[in-house]
């Protein structure tokens, strides 16, 4: 037996630590000003941080505020690091954890909805199977000629992600996605 295992164990190790990945949804109360945005997003690219999904709007017209909505994906350390970082920011009014708050309210996630378009190209068969799964899917089609259509679709992520994994071999031609909007359930705000 060494040294190190006859030790009292630290107050730092008591807490559990995770080394496993977890996604994030964070919502940031913003002042609506030119290069917030920007700073927002060179916390994340300077500190070498992913951004899974950006979605960002102004929210509070009276008083100039915008809500950004961050997906990102960390060790719950750097994740909470993320968190306390982008709280330091001077344009910053709050930070919120969507996803640990809905954990803390026995809820699986906060409620997120992304909406995405999706132009698929095809005749015949495929033309019709790709219109009947839209269908199944709940897409509106929202643009169509005799060689094209462009679905619009909302929801999860990952109902958008098999949607459009089902039309690539029917004819996917262009997708474009706005990122994940996101609330938390009940009746509290941020």
């Amino acid at each position: 037996m060494n040294a190190q295992n006859l030790s009292a164990p630290s107050a730092y190790f008591l807490a559990e630590v995770s080394d496993e990945t977890e996604t994030h949804t964070l919502s940031v109360l913003v002042d609506n000003e030119p290069g917030v945005l920007a700073r927002v997003i060179g916390l994340f690219s300077g500190r070498g941080y992913n951004i899974d999904s950006l979605t960002v709007s102004e929210t509070e017209h009276e008083q100039q505020l915008s809500r950004i909505t961050i997906v990102t994906t960390g060790t719950p350390m750097i994740i909470e690091q993320i968190r306390h970082q982008l709280d330091r920011l001077v344009p910053v009014h709050r930070v919120t954890d969507l996803t640990v708050r809905a954990k803390r309210a026995k809820q699986d996630k906060p409620l997120e909805r992304e909406l995405a378009l999706v132009k698929v190209a095809g005749t015949g068969e495929k033309r019709l199977e790709a219109l009947r799964l839209g269908d199944a899917f709940r897409a509106t089609v929202i643009d169509a000629t005799t060689e094209h259509f462009v679905f619009e679709i909302t929801g999860r992520t990952n109902k958008i992600e098999q949607f459009i994994s089902i039309m690539k071999p029917l004819g996917l031609v262009e997708v474009s996605r706005t990122g994940v909007a996101a609330v938390q359930r009940g009746p509290e705000g941020l």
